[in-house]
């Protein structure tokens, strides 16, 4: 172990993140998450380790020149960001989460002119838009059902086009307010797609610009 490694090994913080293992050359050989940097990561180069089969790269360990690690508030967001890095260096020694299928996603369909907001596991170049990927189903439900409170949008699966109704009469989501009604031409494409826009910043994480957006149309109302 390398004098540098060592100081880095002991400098580790005891709190959630992802940690990056790298060779002499600087190629990632495994990249991993923890709840606990600290305890995680030093306890692959001990020989009592309490976690068992999660060590099964142990082999590898004599070849690990540097550990680099990004810090993140809480477990589930190390998740998806040790899904994103494994997906973008592809590390021999993962031996998972090397399949977006693994993971569910947001998808909100700009290719139609009253795009529909689901759940999905497959990512397609259809000109949709993805937001993702989510550590569980239960993560994604949770975001869409604190949209679907938020804001209202159709969730039917109806092939809806501007200026034409799709049916004779609006279901039940639109009479308890969770749907305009499209459908039926209750609102205009363009006033649904900022309708859209507001929630693709609202899951970009931007808040505090849809806040004040909703504001100044309470203040204009």
């Amino acid at each position: 172990m390398t004098p540098d490694l060592t100081a880095t090994l002991a400098g580790l913080p005891a709190r959630p993140g992802v940690y990056l293992m790298r060779d002499g050359r600087g190629t990632v050989l495994y990249v991993g998450k923890a709840q606990s940097l600290r305890s995680r990561v030093r306890s692959y180069w001990q020989k009592q380790s309490p976690y068992g089969e999660a060590h099964r790269i142990r082999s590898v360990i004599d070849r690990v020149a540097d550990v680099e690690y990004t810090l993140t508030d809480s477990v589930a967001e190390a998740l998806l960001l040790e899904a994103n890095l494994i997906k973008r260096f592809k590390p021999r020694f993962n031996v998972r989460l090397k399949d977006d299928k693994s993971y569910p996603y947001i998808k909100i369909s700009l290719g139609e002119d009253f795009p529909r907001i689901e759940r999905t596991r497959k990512l397609v170049e259809d000109g949709s838009r993805y937001f993702g990927p989510y550590a569980s189903a239960s993560s994604v439900d949770e975001s869409m059902n604190l949209i679907r409170r938020l804001f209202p949008f159709r969730t039917c699966t109806l092939d809806i086009h501007e200026g034409k109704q799709a049916i004779a009469r609006p279901c039940l989501l639109y009479h308890i307010k969770r749907c305009q009604a499209p459908c039926v031409g209750y609102i205009s494409k363009a006033d649904y797609r900022a309708q859209i826009a507001q929630i693709e910043l609202f899951l970009e994480g931007r808040q505090e610009v849809v806040a004040r957006e909703l504001s100044k149309q309470m203040q204009a109302a």
